[in-house]
């Protein structure tokens, strides 16, 4: 008996869906491409939201900014489901890795306890500034306009409550539960985290999603991630608290991860109009101060007498990351 192998090809009906084809053509597209553009409900509502009967479901109108296309917002990781969750587990495993070292050698023991101190008292409250920060992305994600940035913003919103979570390890690693237990009583009622209290609440009540989208992940963001977790990482470091630069490790990669996601968006968005331009560079400017009177005693409490200084080089470095981005701030 003899059997012939052969190789058919069959060519597609068709290369990818509809909707893509209309923008890009009809020839195979990207797993990004087909998870994110064009999915946005344009018509066939079923009813007006009960609390806001003048607008529609995904109503553009829901922000000053305005685009001719909402999808020129995308992603320049290119994270649809598949790929965000791959290269969060990987990130995940590498954490681990850094926590269990911490625990099995005894690490966290030999950080002085001045720096002990220091982390306790200024990075464990930051879980509450973490969940201000998931509450702002899943509010952009759900009224905001167009899947190019309202995914991702559901993603950064999910990152806040990672970030949150290793914070919470930390805590545990360092002390004992009652740490975390000081840490929700300073944020509710010390004197030092009021200030950030107050504007992470005030970033709470805001309407316009793109507002939020520039006070909370471009300002807030990109002060405070650099003040604590670059400048302050180096501190620890410096002075023997190298375990607790293990443990935000993620915290230190991420920022730089998503600040160019950030920039990707807020570029484009301010150089489609002068109005969008003049718009982006108010919020800034606005933000910018609000979120640099929260942040002063931290820094005082971190860095004591060189506070002034460092929050010079953060600002300094932010204002030039807004230049890069067309904004005269």
């Amino acid at each position: 008996m003899q059997i012939d192998l052969r190789t058919v090809s069959i060519k597609p009906l068709r290369n990818t869906f509809d909707h893509i084809a209309r923008r890009f053509g009809d020839k195979p597209a990207s797993r990004y491409q087909e998870g994110t553009y064009d999915i946005q409900q344009t018509d066939i509502f079923h009813y007006r939201p009960l609390w806001e009967p003048e607008k529609i479901l995904f109503d553009k109108s829901r922000t000053r900014i305005e685009m001719k296309d909402w999808y020129a917002l995308k992603d320049p990781r290119q994270f649809y489901y598949g790929a965000y969750t791959i290269a969060r587990a990987r990130q995940q495993e590498a954490a681990e890795s850094n926590f269990e070292m911490i625990e099995e050698r005894g690490l966290a023991a030999l950080v002085p306890e001045a720096l002990r101190d220091i982390a306790l008292d200024v990075l464990i409250p930051l879980r509450h500034v973490e969940w201000g920060g998931n509450m702002g992305n899943s509010y952009i994600a759900a009224y905001g306009y167009g899947t190019a940035i309202t995914q991702p913003c559901l993603y950064h919103a999910m990152d806040h409550l990672a970030v949150a979570q290793y914070l919470t390890r930390m805590a545990l690693t360092l002390d004992t539960p009652v740490a975390l237990d000081t840490a929700k009583d300073a944020w509710m009622n010390g004197a030092l985290w009021q200030p950030m209290r107050q504007h992470v609440e005030n970033l709470l009540v805001l309407q316009d999603w793109f507002e939020i989208f520039v006070a909370q992940n471009l300002v807030l963001e990109g002060l405070a991630y650099p003040l604590f977790f670059d400048h302050l990482d180096s501190k620890f470091a410096a002075g023997g608290g190298t375990a607790i630069s293990m443990m935000t490790r993620f915290m230190g990669e991420w920022s730089a991860e998503t600040a160019k996601w950030v920039d990707a968006q807020i570029k484009v968005a301010a150089a489609e109009s002068a109005e969008n331009k003049q718009a982006i560079a108010d919020w800034v400017v606005e933000y910018r101060g609000r979120t640099l009177e929260a942040l002063a005693p931290l820094a005082g409490r971190a860095f004591g007498a060189e506070a002034d200084a460092v929050l010079g080089e953060v600002l300094a470095a932010f204002n030039a990351r807004c230049a890069k981005l067309g904004l005269s701030v």
